[in-house]
């Protein structure tokens, strides 16, 4: 068996289309991708005759916008995209970007996430836009925001969110962005540190699992996907890495301390002020754009 890793989406589909034609039975893109693939024409249509554990998914996984009904993808793993914070003895700790982006001077050291989507998403949420905006004035002026967030004088860098994490797990700063899966083990392990979900809104992500179009073995990649969808099979996957399960049938097998997990399985009233990263067509080049003046300034 071969496994490859991967940091981003764009280096996903260039290990597909770079030489490795014929290699993958599997990949894991994340939800915005989708039309890319499909565009492409990197992925198969799933043979749903092979599935028969399909309707173990939670409906709403099953209506998403990119791929209604499965028809090239499975959900795999859901979470978000919120704050690592080391809490402060007798200081009530806000729910907020203002972590991050108030301009107080006593604000403690943080990392931002060094992607343009994720950094410029939280500062649109920050300012009360959605996390996909294509209005230009909007864009620019989260862009501003970010400009001056990173003249603070505890803004540390932009970094991924494992580096970011180990950054507040060593106590070198004291909040960074960070996705919830690594930053629930985090908690688990310390205490003293805190998983927020900011009452503004941030990203609702959902990773996948398809077949690419070339794939060698696209029978023992069904198998595979259709033992992925086995309810104990869900439930041990989602309990292993501190991330949501859109598997349904899986719940039930879910330990109670994670199902009342408010950073693992976020309430309503927070999923509401929650959004999925889109494909925005050639809206991406405003944020590529925006996010070039913001690193350069």
């Amino acid at each position: 068996m071969r496994i490859d890793y991967y940091e981003s989406n764009e280096e996903m589909i260039a290990k597909l289309q770079l030489g490795r034609q014929g290699v993958y039975d599997i990949i894991v893109p994340s939800t915005y991708f989708i039309p890319t693939l499909l565009n492409l024409d990197l992925i198969q249509k799933l043979d749903h005759s092979k599935l028969t554990n399909i309707g173990n998914i939670d409906p709403q996984f099953s209506t998403i916008e990119e791929d209604p009904g499965n028809l090239h993808v499975i959900p795999y793993q859901w979470g978000t995209s919120g704050l690592a914070h080391r809490v402060q003895e007798g200081r009530e700790t806000p729910r907020s970007w203002s972590l991050i982006f108030a301009d107080t001077p006593d604000k403690g050291n943080f990392v931002i996430f060094d992607t343009a989507r994720d950094a410029l998403g939280s500062a649109l949420k920050t300012l009360g836009y959605s996390y996909n905006s294509t209005d230009l004035a909007q864009i620019r002026e989260a862009g501003e925001l970010l400009t001056l967030t990173k003249r603070h004088p505890a803004f540390m860098g932009f970094d991924s969110g494992v580096g970011g994490l180990s950054k507040v797990m060593g106590g070198v700063a004291q909040t960074a962005q960070v996705y919830s899966g690594e930053a629930i083990k985090a908690v688990r392990e310390d205490p003293k540190l805190a998983y927020i979900i900011p009452e503004e809104g941030c990203e609702f992500w959902l990773d996948l699992l398809a077949v690419p179009k070339d794939a060698p073995n696209v029978e023992l990649a069904h198998e595979f996907l259709n033992y992925i969808l086995e309810p104990q099979v869900g439930a041990r996957l989602a309990t292993f890495n501190n991330y949501a399960t859109p598997n349904k049938a899986a719940l039930e097998y879910i330990p109670p301390e994670d199902l009342a997990n408010e950073g693992i399985y976020p309430p309503e009233s927070l999923r509401a002020k929650m959004e999925y990263m889109k494909d925005l067509g050639e809206a991406n080049r405003l944020y590529d754009e925006t996010w070039t003046i913001v690193k350069s300034r």
